[in-house]
């Protein structure tokens, strides 16, 4: 999908050479979203522009990337034994987004690149102030068996879980049974009749990021003040 043109178009920036873009907001930043895509796709999706455009309206800073995988290769998804280089990519995003904007940084990821950007800031407390992960790939169609929830007792972060209830790679229950293993505030967002790519249009899926944001965040966050939409 092509980007916009005009004032409010995003400016693309070299980040490890490379697809990104940042979202610099109309009114002074109140703090920054680093955000990137899944498995099967890259950072031009549709979720994550309107995703990128609502925080940005929103006054926040976002840093929208394509993981090192998707770098080395146009199409296909990331090989399991280089995955350690896409959560070094999502950290290098992350150091870039603080040097262009204080204040409370979030990260956020849809499906594979949420599942690595958990298993980071679990390795790496403090890197983001909060999560907000779209689809999260709980365990492969068809394999409940097979749960990605290894690192959830060590994540500490915040977190915000955007789900589809016809989502293949986990249940409402199975979701709210992982997320009861994090030992930090989280918050599960079900979108009534959503697939694993949340019809973003459909369901206005980047607003509800937000609201998730808004709603978890501002109660676990000493800096309400950033996430108060009116302001």
């Amino acid at each position: 999908m092509p980007e916009l043109d005009g004032p409010d178009a995003p400016a693309d920036i070299d980040l490890g050479g490379g697809v990104a873009f940042l979202h610099t907001p109309s009114i002074p930043s109140r703090g920054g979203l680093a955000l990137t895509h899944g498995a099967g796709g890259n950072c031009q999706s549709l979720l994550l522009q309107r995703i990128a455009a609502v925080w940005a309206a929103a006054g926040f800073t976002v840093l929208r990337f394509d993981l090192p995988f998707r770098v080395r290769k146009p199409k296909g998804p990331p090989h399991p034994s280089r995955s350690a280089e896409d959560r070094l990519g999502i950290a290098a995003a992350i150091d870039r987004l603080r040097s262009e904007t204080a204040g409370f940084i979030a990260f956020g990821g849809h499906s594979y690149g949420g599942r690595q950007g958990s298993m980071l800031a679990a390795e790496r407390p403090g890197l983001a102030d909060g999560l907000v992960l779209t689809s999260y790939p709980l365990h492969p169609p068809g394999k409940p068996e097979k749960a990605r929830t290894q690192h959830l007792p060590e994540l500490r972060t915040p977190t915000v879980v955007l789900h589809g209830t016809k989502d293949p790679f986990g249940t409402t229950a199975e979701l709210s049974a992982a997320l009861a293993l994090v030992p930090a505030a989280t918050l599960l967002v079900d979108i009534e009749g959503a697939g694993h790519d949340l019809a973003p249009i459909k369901y206005d899926a980047a607003m509800k990021t937000l609201a998730g944001a808004v709603s978890l965040f501002a109660e676990s966050s000493v800096v309400v003040p950033l996430f108060d939409p009116s302001l």
